[in-house]
């Protein structure tokens, strides 16, 4: 069983339509949306959910009212200003201390010098994660809270229910939309990957971006693969990323060029190959092979 992650360092470069249009060719695969921070892999393959569960990515304080007696130790020591005393009052003091659950950071801090243990210490529900099925095949997914983190925490989950499934399932493949940039979440999604394929555009910024993406696989020693999309919007950009990608010893194995057909699949709820039969779906198909020589 072998995995293929498909990365890109910015959102917004096509990484997730390339993905959609994968899973559609790929045959006996699991597959797995780990950019649970603004996951939309789902839009397109309409997964229907068999399997529902809360994620809890660390803890939370909260203030027992009963138990406060207001000495103010507490939002003394808290370094994130997250415990005031702005809660309801009890038999012992007229105003308690309350912990904003935002601010609050689950560092333990507050409850290991409370005097009269008043503060209690549980895990928070930071977002939920989804085992479902989609036409193509099983699906794990997730959603995170609003302003919630713990994301590098969640995208390990997901990965690690994928791969699970894939050997019940006797699957071959898991295919995974993974997280953009080279923060933590991205780092959760290639660790330990068999092949990677980065998603770019000719920009600048792309270009920057790509190197430091190339430099994170690099130090992983994960096999990386590039995929230039709408590639002739700047041509003299894309050849100059294909000389560098050339230099750090990574194969461009796609060119894209812009298509409105990945829009109007979109909008239909389609993958790219599902959509059009054309020329671009027969490039998307070729990167595939490309991808498919890589894993073998």
């Amino acid at each position: 069983m072998k995995e293929f992650v498909v990365i890109s360092g910015k959102g917004g470069t096509g990484k997730t339509s390339i993905t959609a249009a994968f899973a559609s060719l790929a045959s006996n695969a699991v597959l797995a949306d780990c950019d649970v921070d603004a996951a939309d892999l789902h839009l397109v393959l309409e997964p229907k959910i068999k399997q529902e569960s809360d994620f809890s990515g660390g803890k939370q304080a909260s203030i027992v009212v009963e138990k406060c007696i207001g000495c103010g130790r507490c939002s003394k020591m808290c370094r994130f200003d997250a415990i005031q005393l702005n809660g309801p009052g009890n038999q012992i003091v007229g105003k308690t201390y309350t912990v904003d659950p935002i601010s609050c950071e689950g560092c333990k801090v507050c409850v290991e010098f409370c005097p009269v243990d008043a503060i209690s210490f549980k895990p928070a529900i930071n977002g939920k994660w989804f085992i479902s099925d989609t036409r193509f095949g099983p699906m794990v997914h997730a959603k995170l809270g609003i302003a919630e983190e713990n994301s590098g925490k969640l995208v390990t989950l997901i990965r690690k229910e994928a791969k699970r499934i894939a050997e019940e399932q006797k699957k071959d493949l898991v295919v995974i939309d993974g997280s953009p940039g080279i923060g933590c979440p991205v780092i959760a999604s290639i660790t330990g990957a068999d092949v990677v394929l980065v998603v770019t555009e000719p920009t600048l910024s792309g270009k920057h971006d790509l190197e430091r993406v190339a430099q994170l696989t690099s130090n992983f020693g994960i096999k990386t693969l590039i995929c230039i999309n709408k590639a002739d919007v700047n041509p003299e950009m894309s050849r100059n990323i294909a000389n560098d990608s050339e230099k750090m010893g990574l194969k461009v194995v796609g060119k894209i060029p812009y298509d409105e057909a990945f829009t109007k699949a979109q909008i239909m709820k389609a993958t790219l190959i599902e959509y059009t039969g054309g020329e671009i779906a027969g490039i998307v198909r070729a990167l595939w092979r490309e991808v498919v020589y890589a894993l073998e």
